[in-house]
């Protein structure tokens, strides 16, 4: 019997190399190559569809002024912080992947939103990885009504297609698309040929029936979406779930959204009723302190559309190492080298002999710039062993020379920490208001040194 054809398949990008190798020759990543038997072509591919014959169908060519913009329709899901991430609701026709760690919650937020969905639209429910006897103890121990919710427990592809056909639904559920399998593919379940080719013809059927498919999403140890890179860019909205397991506060991210705002983001609590919206996310990233520590600072940080009040915490130690330690949790610790460098060229406080630990307070990650004062602040607040005035909220980024430049949208951080009680501001000048926000003093600085300098006139 004659040996069967292989090839190697990056579970990364989805690049093929002849031979194994150690790097990616598409992608440049480490061992991601695996070894994926070379599929027949199959003439009768698409034969239970005879319909759809080709992926892509000859389309007219338009001029862009032809064509009229049409607003894309979108329906809400019945949680408030799932249609934010969303950018307004669901999309007819679009296909959403959501991943996160294992029981973080994914399969608990959908179960809830198709629920709600179930009362005026007709959905399903398709597992993979639970029967239907598990997810209907799972309904029941949330406390959720879905009499009219539909479900299939099913991993073959082609019956799914089927049953997408027969039912027409508004909005189905895949759970997960790492457990499906195709026919017209000998590869098993879970592997890069088998979450290509299922996530691609989801999203035909999706883009040609109208239905609203949502993909679930294993992911890896790195936090990344398990399969081929190409799995995000085939759909159209990517949702990451982040927060640790043991706490009980989840974070849904956009990172993709074809129908919206990118980098927004929805703050759930988990609870025994399941995950709930929290209204004001603020207060889950502040400490209760009766009085003011050292080495806190309050930031404004603007995720998507909605601005986060965040509390930065830094303690500095002498170290009794060679090497000061550098320690950063929620935000970025190559930056916090550079902050370190500024602050001893620029404001003379120097931290070589000294351990620095720098912390975002609630599991939030900070991406943007703008925290770099706050973090600054917090450091020379520990250093000094003096807390910062009460009623204090930052913003700003600070450059290489020691300038703070501006923040986006800081009228928006100005109004959301006046709203939560904050009388005191130290934003770059630039950010200046040319109206006072009532209740608030502004204090508008241009550079490093210049905001210790007010700051102390401020104790």
């Amino acid at each position: 019997m004659a040996k069967a054809k292989t090839n190697y398949t990056c579970s990364e990008c989805g690049g093929i190399s002849a031979r194994w190798t150690g790097q990616c020759g598409s992608c440049q990543a480490w061992n991601t190559l695996v070894e994926t038997a070379i599929e027949a072509p199959s003439q009768n591919r698409y034969s239970q569809q005879p319909q759809h014959k080709s992926l892509a169908q000859t389309a007219p060519v338009l001029s862009l002024a032809d064509i009229e913009a049409i607003d894309v329709p979108r329906f809400g899901t019945g949680i408030d912080e799932f249609d934010r991430v969303l950018g307004g609701g669901l999309v007819a026709g679009g296909v959403v992947l959501i991943g996160g760690d294992p029981g973080i919650g994914k399969s608990t937020l959908l179960l809830q939103a198709l629920s709600s969905l179930s009362r005026t639209r007709n959905v399903l429910y398709v597992s993979g990885e639970e029967s239907g006897a598990q997810i209907a103890l799972r309904a029941r121990r949330l406390n959720v009504e879905a009499k009219e919710l539909k479900l299939q427990a099913e991993i073959q592809l082609e019956k799914i297609l089927g049953t997408l056909a027969d039912l027409k639904p508004e909005v189905a559920v895949i759970d997960s698309i790492q457990t499906l399998y195709s026919d017209a593919l000998t590869s098993a379940p879970g592997s890069v040929a088998q979450v290509r080719e299922c996530a691609a013809q989801l999203t035909r059927v999706a883009k040609q029936s109208g239905v609203t498919i949502i993909l679930v999403g294993h992911v890896t140890k790195e936090g990344a979406l398990a399969g081929p890179r190409v799995l995000e860019h085939i759909v159209d909205t990517v949702l990451y779930f982040e927060g640790d397991t043991q706490s009980s506060f989840r974070l849904v991210r956009a990172i993709k959204n074809r129908f919206g705002a990118v980098n927004e983001l929805g703050v759930f609590a988990m609870t025994e009723k399941g995950l709930k919206g929290v209204s004001n996310p603020s207060a889950l990233f502040l400490s209760q302190h009766d009085s003011q520590v050292p080495g806190s600072c309050v930031m404004v940080t603007q995720e998507g559309t909605r601005p986060l009040l965040v509390e930065v915490q830094a303690l500095v130690d002498t170290s009794h190492l060679p090497n000061a330690r550098r320690l950063s949790v929620g935000l970025e610790q190559n930056r916090l080298a550079m902050l370190l460098a500024v602050l001893h060229r620029h404001a003379g406080i120097a931290a070589f002999d000294q351990d620095v630990f720098i912390n975002a307070v609630g599991g939030v990650k900070i991406t943007e710039p703008a925290a770099d004062l706050a973090v600054l602040l917090a450091i020379n607040s520990s250093m000094r062993n003096k807390a910062l005035p009460r009623g204090l909220v930052v913003f700003g980024e600070v450059g290489l020379a020691g300038e703070i430049r501006p923040a986006p949208r800081g009228q928006e951080r100005l109004r959301e920490a006046a709203k939560l009680g904050f009388s005191i501001a130290v934003i770059p000048k630039a950010n200046a208001p040319r109206q006072a926000i009532e209740g608030m003093k502004i204090v508008a600085v241009e550079r490093i040194d210049e905001a210790f300098t007010k700051l102390r006139e401020l104790d």
